[in-house]
């Protein structure tokens, strides 16, 4: 059988998916790995480290099925969108990744505004420049690290760092490229005007294309290092929200997906560019000519339950703490999470926010704990839900993914806030999916997204139904949700 590979390049872990081309996942592998914090602002990644996470992973899967590697007709990526990878002229990091989550770059932000007005840069970007974007992290080091700054030849994504220590070749894909901040979305090519005014380089901003196109071939030395046979076609693949929405099916208009991976997104796929007019939302290019994505992109999701096991309950696993959570009532008795433990981007831009446990009491125990952080991500996603109404933005279903899709609990929760059926895919790994799918797009096996959807995806069968009276009490909690942060947002800065 011939098969396409597909590699997730998060937040927390790689993953590596062997998908059959008859739609069949033939095998997966994982490595993890973690954020560096130098402090509470700050959020980086070795990129050296995370190649040999997936090298490993690749030659793992590959000795499991030794067959497949000679069988495998292409490769591609999905990545941890916005962060920035510096590289000089040797293709090697001149520091660690500046990732997502990154808070540092809010003054770099307002050095934009005093060059440009945020009027022109809306108008070409669809969107407002955030901490943790690739041109706010490339402007505050070109500030504050001006050798380092000085030393840079090229910028990329974390995944197309990846890409290119399998092929020698640095590109990126619109998809991507469009989460950077310095990229007109809707012409699909990077904003040179606005490129030029802030006095960047333009040769320091690689090549970009379409997901589906070729980037270069696996080389020599990968192949030595992964088992993966040389010359095997490596195409550039796209950021993991477009990916996931991929692998679910979501090409076209009518679906919602909603991933809690380690942050969160609601997101849905548009045949037009439009924005949030207060552009509190991000619209960003979608794989495939002509698709569009609109998303609200939350820096809190299993990240949240993450510090809450490892820092203050110094528990086992997940699947102790949600069943533990589940004996705690809707509403957790009263107490309420604001999951701002990275600031937060939709709907308030706000990198100073942080979190809240409100409303705790002696009653409260580790139950209440575990379950009001649950409820306290799907409550922010939800204010990300409201905008897309309030755009007119409609959808027939609502499908879960990450690893808020696994836990019955946590799609409980989803259901009720969201007053909406929460579907399953599947496969538990979408991003992989359509990871996976791109490559077999970019190797010609299909015309078209929407061909490749009905031949490889394997629709999922559970179904979760919102319970009316926990809909009534979620509602009540929602509300003073919206009020913790309001009252509080002077006390952040």
């Amino acid at each position: 059988m011939e098969y396409y590979c597909g590699i997730d390049l998060g937040t927390s872990s790689v993953k590596v998916m062997l998908l059959g081309a008859d739609g069949t996942v033939a095998g997966t592998e994982s490595a993890g790995y973690d954020i560096r914090k130098h402090s509470p602002c700050e959020a980086e990644q070795d990129m050296e480290y995370l190649w040999q996470r997936t090298r490993q992973s690749i030659a793992a899967l590959l000795g499991k099925y030794p067959e497949a590697a000679a069988h495998i007709r292409g490769i591609s990526f999905s990545g941890q969108m916005h962060g920035m990878v510096a590289v000089d002229k040797n293709g090697k990091p001149v520091r660690d990744a500046i990732i997502w989550a990154d808070q540092r770059s809010g003054d770099a932000i307002g050095h934009i505004w005093d060059t440009i007005s945020e009027k022109e840069w809306k108008r070409t970007t669809l969107n407002t420049p955030c901490t943790g974007f690739l041109i706010a992290s490339l402007l505050w080091m070109r500030e504050n690290e001006p050798q380092r700054y000085a030393e840079t030849a090229r910028v990329m994504l974390p995944k197309d760092y990846i890409r290119f220590r399998m092929c020698g070749e640095i590109a990126t894909d619109v998809t991507d490229a469009s989460s950077t901040g310095i990229f007109e979305v809707e012409k699909r090519q990077w904003a040179w005007e606005l490129i030029d005014k802030l006095g960047l380089r333009r040769e320091m901003f690689p090549f970009c294309g379409e997901s589906y196109e070729q980037a270069g071939r696996v080389s020599g030395s990968c192949s030595r290092e992964t088992g993966l046979a040389e010359g095997t076609p490596l195409f550039l693949g796209g950021g993991d929200s477009m990916m996931q929405l991929a692998g679910n099916g979501i090409i076209r208009p009518g679906i919602l997906s909603c991933n809690i991976g380690t942050a969160s997104q609601v997101a849905c796929a548009l045949d037009r560019p439009i924005h949030d007019t207060e552009f509190r939302t991000n619209t960003f290019c979608h794989t495939g000519s002509g698709l569009w994505e609109i998303q609200g992109s939350f820096l809190t999701g299993g990240v949240a339950l993450k510090w809450l096991r490892d820092n203050i309950l110094h528990m086992s696993d997940f699947e102790e703490m949600a069943d533990l959570a589940g004996t705690a009532p809707a509403g957790s008795d009263g107490l309420l999470f604001l999951p701002y433990l990275s600031g937060e981007r939709c709907p308030y831009n706000d990198p100073n926010a942080r979190g809240i446990y409100f409303g705790m009491s002696l009653y409260h125990s580790r139950e209440h704990l575990i379950r009001s952080t649950m409820e306290g991500v799907i409550f922010g996603l939800k204010e990300s839900l409201e905008i897309f109404k309030g755009m007119g933005i409609r959808f027939d279903r609502v499908t879960a993914s990450g690893g808020g899709a696994r836990g019955r609990l946590f799609r409980e929760i989803q259901a009720d806030v969201f007053e909406a059926e929460i579907h399953t895919a599947g496969e538990a790994e979408q991003a992989c999916v359509g990871a996976a799918m791109t490559a077999a797009v970019g190797c010609g096996a299909f015309s078209s997204y929407e061909e490749a959807c009905r031949a490889l995806l394997r629709p999922g069968t559970e179904v979760t139904v919102p319970d009316k009276e926990r809909v009534k009490i979620y509602r009540e909690c929602f509300a003073r949700f919206q009020e913790l942060y309001q009252k509080n947002e002077t006390l952040f800065s």
